[in-house]
């Protein structure tokens, strides 16, 4: 009997799924276990395996196609089993808007805003959203935006024109100066453009609000030398094949920092507060469609290069969407570094299910006055810890803080 594939939730987020990939197609015979799809999560490309056996009679979601959790995918059953009434109801439910999509365009209607129609398309341009936004596969926004191809050069191939990866990497740019160049003529004023909210963006957007609005933020800010953090990473990369970055420094001093205030290792879970037994710390990666924080576990065994060679394979895997849940969720503690793009100082909202964040700016050449009361420069960073004031209070903030600064000014403090 003909049964449906649903979307199911491939990571602990998961609202919503775009499948990158089918590995099968109509009239394959599927066994229980094998590799039914790729799903791009709000964090991940994800593997779909397949719970149910049988051949796949429809598909129903295409590629580049965005499904909720609970929509039908495709439709397994017996060769040659009438599923016409399967498919027909399967169309009808994925056509209807999720509860945080817009109004339709009959509502529009009704109200008299249907927005403007737009003028028609040559027969090699691409297809757009309201006439501004290409329609597009996230994944192949993102390889178009590592390559830096501009998307309305492209035609696409998936469903009602959409550009979905393979157009992205078979595209030779041929032909495509002339539109560039209409699309670059000066009109004096800049359009609008309607960029929808991805499943990733809106994940990110509904936790960091969850965190801000049901925890108690306060803010400690400490000003660092970094000279002598700066000489111990500068020795060490000389006896060492592969440099390892400033972050794993700042991991390895924030996790023996966190062994000596275990109360700031700790997450509230309404009737009692949880201290974690490991350290588990995660450190922000800006993908360029949102965040994600790659965990280093167990940070408080381990030295600078094991923690730098974990965190490299972790950011690849990032840049790639291939982190899995485990590699992602969690962190007992997160610093997110925007010294890169020469952020002095900066907040950060907390990253549950920690309690603290710590946010680390430049590391900047500053006039400083030493113990003899003499102007000298020095390399100086400021840090901010952002803490939930209903597992730490600002005393126990400020010790784990002062010991981070000690810490950091004084590498072999881990020594200790």
């Amino acid at each position: 009997m003909a049964e449906r594939v649903l979307m199911t939730a491939l990571s602990p987020t998961m609202e919503e799924g775009t499948i990158v990939n089918w590995n099968k197609s109509e009239g394959d015979a599927v066994a229980a276990g094998d590799l039914l799809c790729e799903v791009e999560t709000d964090k991940a490309t994800m593997d779909y395996e397949s719970t149910q056996e049988g051949t796949l009679l429809k598909i129903v979601r295409g590629e580049g196609s965005s499904s909720r959790v609970g929509d039908t995918i495709a439709i397994l059953g017996e060769e040659g089993e009438q599923i016409d009434s399967l498919v027909e109801e399967s169309t009808a439910s994925a056509q209807k808007p999720s509860p945080q999509a817009g109004p339709t365009e009959s509502e529009r209607e009704a109200k008299g805003t249907t927005p403007a129609a737009a003028p028609a398309a040559g027969p090699d341009a691409p297809a757009a959203d309201d006439g501004a936004r290409v329609k597009a596969s996230p994944l192949a926004r993102r390889i178009a935006s590592e390559r830096g191809i501009d998307l309305r050069r492209i035609s696409g191939s998936g469903p009602s024109g959409r550009v979905v990866r393979a157009d992205v990497e078979s595209f030779s740019g041929e032909g495509a100066e002339d539109r560039a160049a209409a699309g670059s003529a000066v009109s004096g004023r800049g359009e609008d453009v309607t960029i929808p909210v991805s499943g990733k963006r809106a994940v990110i957007a509904r936790r960091l609000a969850e965190s801000k609005f049901s925890a108690p933020h306060y803010y400690l800010k400490s000003s660092v030398r970094m000279d002598a953090a700066v000489r111990a990473r500068k020795e060490l990369n000389a006896e060492i094949p592969q440099k390892a970055g400033f972050n794993a420094f700042l991991i390895k001093f924030a996790a023996e920092a966190l062994k000596r205030h275990p109360r700031v290792n700790a997450s509230w879970q309404g009737d009692h507060i949880l201290q974690f037994g490991s350290i588990d710390i995660g450190l922000a990666v800006d993908l360029g469609n949102g965040l994600v924080t790659p965990i280093v576990r167990d940070c408080g065994n381990r030295g600078i290069v094991d923690i730098d060679h974990a965190l490299r394979e972790l950011v690849e895997k990032a840049g790639d969407g291939k982190l899995q849940p485990q590699e992602y969720t969690g962190a007992t503690f997160t610093i997110s570094n925007l010294g890169s793009f020469g952020i002095e100082e900066f907040t950060a909202i907390i990253n549950p299910p920690g309690s603290a964040i710590l946010a680390v700016g430049e590391i900047a050449k500053t006039p400083v006055v030493n113990d003899r009361d003499e102007i000298e420069v020095a390399q100086i960073m400021k840090m901010t810890l952002s803490c939930d004031h209903r597992v730490i209070d600002g005393a126990e903030g400020g010790r784990f803080l002062h010991e981070l600064k000690r810490i950091v000014e004084n590498p072999v403090r881990v020594l200790f």
